[in-house]
């Protein structure tokens, strides 16, 4: 059980119909305790889901578009009349046909609105639908780049090598996220899925990283007593804060490493 004053907040991305709620009502039914106060939060696009009769009480977010509008971020999120306080555990569920990292961009100023802390961000994989789409697995890369833990499900008909390959391609990488499977809707072990640590490859949520402009490590103008120090040239030290590479922008707005978008792939299965 979460005693502390912050509810936790479960960020839940993948593609619309991973099955992404149903794997949410087997960790509510198996995973938290009697005196546990949940909350599932959908996308206001998420269509009705046989699921959604398990998950307790639902509320509905909004995704409001700004064009690079405030803080140079794509959209904003909007939850009018839901308060987190008091839960204990919040299951935000993202719009799965749109940019994840637009949404997740925006996730970090929400939270620190509704007074939530981030407890783990989960990707559920389509393994079908990546299998099916070669394309998908820059997107599939940007969604794992952030996650904590994935969840590989819709399996059926998916060889164990592309299974295997799949998971081969951050374990190779080193990436510190877990894998685990799902099956008929169902994860082994909801507790491991909960445990609130961060595994993520990107430090986006966390303090702020800086580095000297131009490189080099911040420490490198602070003398061993912590008193700044003058470089030989005399020049100011610049400091710049370190963008994750997902949210970088091209001088236009775009960003540095565009992702597929997830809603044609969606479209044309």
């Amino acid at each position: 059980m979460n005693d502390i004053s912050k509810p936790f907040v479960y960020l839940v991305i993948g593609a619309t119909g991973s099955g992404r709620r149903g794997m949410l009502a087997d960790i509510l039914a198996e995973g938290l305790d009697a005196g546990d106060r949940p909350l599932v939060m959908l996308a206001e696009n998420e269509a009705a889901d046989a699921a959604d009769a398990s998950l307790g009480e639902i509320a509905r977010w909004q995704w409001r578009a700004q064009g690079g509008g405030p803080e140079g971020l794509d959209g904003r999120i909007e939850a009018e009349g839901v308060d987190i306080a008091g839960r204990t555990h919040v299951f935000f569920v993202t719009d799965g046909r749109r940019n994840p990292i637009d949404q997740i961009e925006a996730l970090k100023p929400w939270l620190t609105e509704a007074g939530g802390e981030l407890a783990r961000v989960v990707c559920v994989v389509n393994c079908q639908l990546a299998e099916q789409n070669r394309s998908l697995m820059t997107w599939y890369d940007a969604c794992i780049h952030f996650s904590d833990i994935v969840l590989l499900a819709r399996r059926d008909g998916v060889t164990n090598k592309w299974v295997s390959d799949f998971q081969a391609r951050y374990k190779n990488k080193f990436y510190p996220c877990l894998f685990e499977f799902v099956k008929d809707g169902r994860v082994r072990n909801p507790s491991l899925v909960l445990e609130p640590e961060a595994r993520r490859m990107s430090h986006y949520f966390e303090e702020a990283d800086y580095e000297l402009a131009g490189g080099g490590d911040i420490e490198e103008g602070i003398d061993d007593d912590d008193k700044p120090r003058k470089r030989q040239s005399d020049e100011e030290i610049e400091v710049t804060e370190q963008l994750d590479e997902y949210l970088a922008r091209r001088a236009g707005g775009r960003r540095v490493k565009e992702i597929p978008d997830i809603a044609k792939f969606l479209d044309a299965d």
